[in-house]
């Protein structure tokens, strides 16, 4: 076959951290992977930051793919032997397989077999691995915009501290912190469709139950498994494990917000197996009023096309009305890549997701009252993330907040907004029968995410990419209305400073005081 190929910008692959030969793949080997294709025309920037929204058809008819182009893919993959086994035209994507000989083949690469660490647990894994670009038939150039899932690496790792036993301070109930951060009374979700997105582990209805009736709620959280894939519902029963992020992101939701209902997407944890969660979890019935998001990957672990179709997943949430909130990790300013030097996580650097940092939080918690709050960092046992991202440019609603600048220029500042994440001041779970204190900036996304659905609730109307009213004002030195400025404190590279800072971003929410100044905005 004398075809032409061109590279697809942006799928240059490094090889896997540490990996080793695990033995030959055999060229028969079934693979799955997901193609993504151009939109029909871009979502206008206005539709994305809001305040206003667009429906499902609407976004799909105007801003999803054509099927014209899905059609030319079918026609020229199915040369090479490629199949197509189902087309969605509204999140632009199209599930091919093939052998590993014919995808290979059919997209210029070579596929072998190695292993390399887990980021979750640290143990050798089998996966398919690539290192350079991917190419395509000459015919899709621009059609086609990124092939993920030929390698299938584990991408991303929970944002997950468990507390050491001697350098635990106090705990709180997840509800507990209704109090402490001033959630709005009078509501708790109803209504409101609160979406999980998970790379493994699992959870029983009756550990819920029992964990759920142990907090003495007035309601009893509806939670739903959906697979994403062949991924399932897998609890493993070990709480060290993937379980406990699984747990805690639940645990914290529907304490928080009882009355939402919380649909939980479990995907495998491999670029395409994440992507593909965000975006059927974004482009679900109902549509959720908020996404909450507990695992990532330092920007450099990305390959420019997955970062890419990542973000276009979360605009398409926020032309939508839904809330992305998403941990900003849990090693400080370096995010765990070990060069000395700053790095920011993603999804949290996306400006279409809500970055959400951690604190160290000492107040009563029956009362509510805070004794002190600050930076979470600077004891050896993990820091809350944030910096400058270098992958996305300073976004408009950004720009007088004091974002300084990474060596590269003006970038994204992360994170936005915080809430309690050191272990050592964490959250009581329940997690395999073992009753546990766990923290992490892992906890503060379902934080983020259950003030959300209680923030629409009152409102009567999603809210979607949140930045632009959070930031409306915001200078230098001056606390955002509905905040609680968090000044003290380091995370590694940055200090907490008044204002916006890369530790706590504009600080820790004050939920009446943000619904007054949400009302005010989004009804004139």
């Amino acid at each position: 076959m004398n075809e032409r190929f061109v590279p697809i910008p942006g799928s240059e692959r490094a090889a896997a951290p540490k990996a080793r030969p695990a033995g030959s793949l055999d060229g028969s080997t079934p693979v799955h992977a997901t193609i993504m294709l151009r939109r029909r025309a871009e979502v206008p920037r206005d539709l994305i930051t809001g305040p206003d929204t667009i429906s499902q058809a609407e976004l799909a008819q105007r801003y999803g793919a054509d099927q014209a182009d899905a059609d030319r893919v079918r026609e020229v993959l199915g040369r090479h032997g490629v199949d197509v086994n189902e087309v969605d035209l509204a999140s632009r994507r199209m599930k091919v397989s093939g052998t590993a000989d014919q995808m290979a083949a059919a997209f210029g690469t070579q596929l072998s077999r190695v292993a390399s660490p887990d980021p979750t647990h640290g143990e050798l894994v089998e996966h398919r691995h690539r290192e350079g670009p991917l190419q395509l038939p000459a015919e899709l150039d621009g059609v086609v915009v990124a092939v993920l899932g030929l390698d299938d690496r584990p991408q991303a790792r929970p944002h997950i501290r468990h507390a050491r036993a001697r350098a635990r301070h106090t705990s709180y109930k997840p509800s507990q912190l209704a109090g402490v951060y001033q959630f709005p009374p009078d509501t708790d979700g109803s209504g409101q469709t609160l979406a999980i997105v998970e790379l493994g582990g699992g959870f029983t209805q009756d550990e819920l139950e029992e964990y759920f009736r142990s907090l003495g709620l007035p309601k009893m959280p509806k939670v739903t498994a959906v697979s994403v894939g062949t991924a399932q519902n897998r609890p493993t029963g070990d709480p060290h494990g993937a379980d406990g992020e699984v747990l805690l992101d639940i645990e914290v939701a529907g304490a928080l917000a009882p009355g939402a209902e919380q649909k939980v997407y479990f995907a495998h944890n491999t670029d395409q197996g994440f992507v593909n969660a965000v975006t059927q979890a974004v482009h679900d019935t109902p549509t959720p009023a908020a996404l909450s998001i507990s695992w990532g990957a330092a920007e450099p672990f990305w390959t420019d096309q997955a970062r890419a179709v990542f973000d276009e997943a979360l605009a398409d949430a926020a032309a939508l009305g839904v809330t992305v909130c998403a941990a900003a990790g849990d090693d400080g300013s370096g995010d765990g890549v070990g060069d000395g030097l700053p790095h920011t996580d993603f999804p949290a650097s996306s400006p279409h997701a809500l970055a959400c940092g951690g604190t160290r939080l000492d107040a009563d918690p029956d009362s509510g009252l805070v004794r002190s709050e600050v930076v979470w960092g600077g004891d050896g046992g993990g820091a809350t993330g944030g910096g400058v991202s270098e992958a996305f440019p300073l976004p408009s609603w950004q720009t007088t907040a004091g974002v300084p600048h990474n060596g590269s220029g003006p970038g994204r500042g992360l994170p936005d907004v915080s809430g309690v994440a050191d272990p050592a001041t964490g959250y009581e779970v329940l997690v395999d029968g073992h009753r546990s204190v766990i923290g992490g900036t892992s906890a503060v996304a379902p934080l983020w995410a259950a003030l959300t659905c209680r923030l629409v609730q009152a409102l009567g109307r999603p809210l979607g990419m949140l930045h632009p009213l959070l930031y409306a004002g915001a200078t230098p030195g001056h606390t955002a209305r509905g905040f609680r400025d968090v000044t003290d404190g380091t995370n590694g590279d940055f200090d907490a400073t008044p204002g916006w800072d890369p530790c706590t971003g504009l600080g820790v929410p004050n939920g009446v005081e943000l619904l007054a100044s949400l009302r005010e905005m989004v009804t004139h």
